[in-house]
């Protein structure tokens, strides 16, 4: 070959290069271009965009985290969609499309007659679970339908395969837009106790532990997924909307918004990442500004601890769950230039000491001090990995050491922290 064409050769490679291209080898780590970076409630989109560039260059850990995440959407390809009118029966108000849960630590009294089928009245448990919730309800449902979606939703922002968005938009229309099998979007009947209450401000924990990964689900799918349209994008912003105004105006969602355990945490969560979602940035604003003295303050104890979780029968369960409201706020306070992480209250309480306080069972370095009928370590696996990551430097030295949860550590693709051990709330 001459010099001229040795040149010519060796310009083009520069500027293919330049241009960013990979070996034949490398591209098949994608099926698809890198989307845009999703505009997220909870998740950092642009650490997740960072996340996505990294496993397109061959990133050996991320390539075996998106083994774990794909089992897990894998087994929703042939599961549902789910619907809230497949109930054998309405909620109390009789309209099929509105939502009904039932109080999971209420139990019958009495055994069930022909003249009481229901065997009321009804007493509490606490901690302990009434199997009957699970039937007849569409609490099961939900929780598919949420999990499904931000499984499947993250599986193809990751790895391109149309097959997990096309399942994502199936189990979200179903869900959420489809006439015949929508939604209404309220929580009317929540938590619904037999003869007793046909729905209670409570039950708004049903969606609001739960219904940012569907907010951030939808995100990663307008990046441009696959069978996801306009249409899609504007019926589930209205749905959205409508459920938003919902929480802020409603007798129930103004009660669950005064509530002074995790329920009002939650409820602070849901209400900002809806309020962000759906563009009204200053009501997310200052529902994470007022979290600080409305929920850090009198919920976190000096020591860290959290004394009105203490004092229930699964105190390690809702020690860390209450965290995950904590630590997702959080999240969302980053999108809005609040950072509740920096929060110190009048006698010292912080987000950093809720964690740590958690870490000596954690870590399996001392046993868990307080009552708990069911202890899971890997509970506080990612409420200690938020900490860490907004620079908590024991909960950093503590990650090695922290339970894997079944299914394998998802962080490094989807740094918010997850309800790791789920029970009702």
């Amino acid at each position: 070959m001459s010099a001229p064409s040795r040149l010519g050769v060796l310009l083009v490679a520069l500027v293919a290069s330049a241009a960013g291209a990979v070996p034949a080898a490398s591209a098949r780590v994608t099926a698809h271009a890198t989307p845009e970076v999703p505009h997220t409630a909870v998740l950092d989109g642009t650490r997740l965009h960072r996340t996505k560039l990294r496993l397109d260059r061959g990133d050996p850990q991320l390539r075996q985290a998106v083994r774990g995440l794909t089992d897990r959407a894998d087994k929703w390809l042939d599961q549902g969609p789910w619907t809230v009118v497949d109930k054998p029966r309405p909620a109390p108000g009789g309209d099929i499309h509105d939502y009904l849960s039932q109080a999971p630590y209420w139990w019958p009294s009495r055994p069930p007659t022909a003249d009481n089928p229901w065997g009321c009245p009804y007493v509490q448990r606490d901690g302990e679970r009434n199997p009957e919730v699970d039937s007849g309800t569409d609490r099961r449902d939900v929780e598919k339908t949420f999990d499904a979606a931000y499984d499947l939703s993250l599986a193809w922002y990751y790895t391109g395969e149309k097959r997990y968005a096309e399942k994502a938009g199936q189990v979200l229309r179903t869900w959420f837009l489809d006439p015949a099998t929508r939604m209404n979007p309220n929580l009317n009947h929540a938590q619904f106790i037999p003869c007793k209450y046909d729905g209670r401000a409570i039950g708004i924990i049903d969606f609001s532990q739960s219904f940012t990964s569907v907010l951030d689900a939808l995100a990663l799918l307008d990046t441009g997924a696959p069978g996801w349209t306009r249409t899609d994008r504007t019926g589930m912003a209205k749905w959205n909307t409508d459920f938003l105004d919902w929480l802020k105006n409603s007798d129930f969602g103004k009660e669950e918004s005064s509530a002074t355990n995790n329920h009002g945490t939650f409820y602070d969560m849901q209400l900002a990442a809806l309020a962000y979602a759906t563009g009204d940035k200053a009501l997310a604003r200052r529902t994470v500004l007022n979290a600080r003295s409305a929920r850090i303050a009198p919920q976190i104890a000096s020591d860290g601890s959290q004394p009105q979780e203490l004092t229930r029968t699964r105190s390690w369960h809702y020690s860390t769950f209450a965290l995950v409201a904590h630590t997702r706020l959080a999240a969302i306070g980053r999108h809005v230039g609040v950072d509740l992480w920096a929060y110190r209250g009048p006698d010292g309480q912080s987000l950093f000491k809720a964690v740590d306080y958690l870490l000596p069972a954690a870590t399996a370095s001392a046993a868990w001090p307080h009552p708990e009928l069911g202890f899971l370590r890997y509970a506080a696996t990612d409420v200690v990995h938020a900490a860490a990551d907004a620079g908590d430097a024991r909960a950093r030295r503590a990650v090695p050491s922290l339970e894997e949860p079944p299914g394998g550590d998802l962080w490094v693709l989807r740094p918010a922290a997850e309800q790791l051990d789920s029970i009702a709330g």
